[in-house]
């Protein structure tokens, strides 16, 4: 009997990028805009599903950067870690969509309340993961992210397109 499989509990999105900017904050009342910005490196998107829980993030977060995807000045590729680059984490229901006659559904996305702990779960281990490796630490890596739950202005510049898909 064939095995069923088990649905998805996250899905991630990763782009190279030469640079990224992400607004955070909108500008309101006579205040300007809020942006994060990071330099060549990796954006990752993130969605967790029902049934996601806090065992699930380190794995994902040791998946994610160490899987070699950036290249480098010798054209091998290897992690963002070994890069070094930095990294943009930007929260995105919408990768947990599921198309439904002419509209998208999103029935699997985890409970706003829980996927904000594993969201920010995720952000600090991404943080603590770079900052530990001496040749991010000496390069001056850094780990920049959006707020969950908001719309978010991005503007990228790729060196590719390289864009990943990864269901966890």
């Amino acid at each position: 009997m064939a095995e069923v499989p088990r649905p998805a509990l996250a899905r991630a999105l990763l782009q190279q990028c030469t640079s990224a900017r992400l607004q955070v904050k909108p500008p309101e009342h006579g205040a300007e805009a809020e942006w994060v910005e990071i330099q060549r490196g990796l954006v990752i998107y993130i969605c967790f599903f029902k049934g996601a829980d806090e065992g699930l993030v380190p794995k994902i977060v040791n998946m994610l950067l160490s899987v070699k995807l950036s290249e480098n000045e010798s054209g091998e590729y290897v992690s963002v870690l070994d890069l070094p680059g930095d990294v943009l984490i930007i929260p995105q229901a919408t990768l947990g969509g599921k198309l439904k006659g002419k509209k998208m559904q999103y029935h699997a996305n985890i409970e706003k309340e829980k996927g904000l702990e594993l969201y920010s779960q995720f952000v600090t281990l991404c943080e603590k993961e770079l900052s530990a490796s001496t040749r991010c630490a000496e390069a001056g890596v850094c780990v920049k992210h959006g707020t969950y739950g908001n719309r978010q202005v991005l503007k990228l510049d790729t060196n590719g397109p390289y864009t990943h898909l990864i269901e966890f």
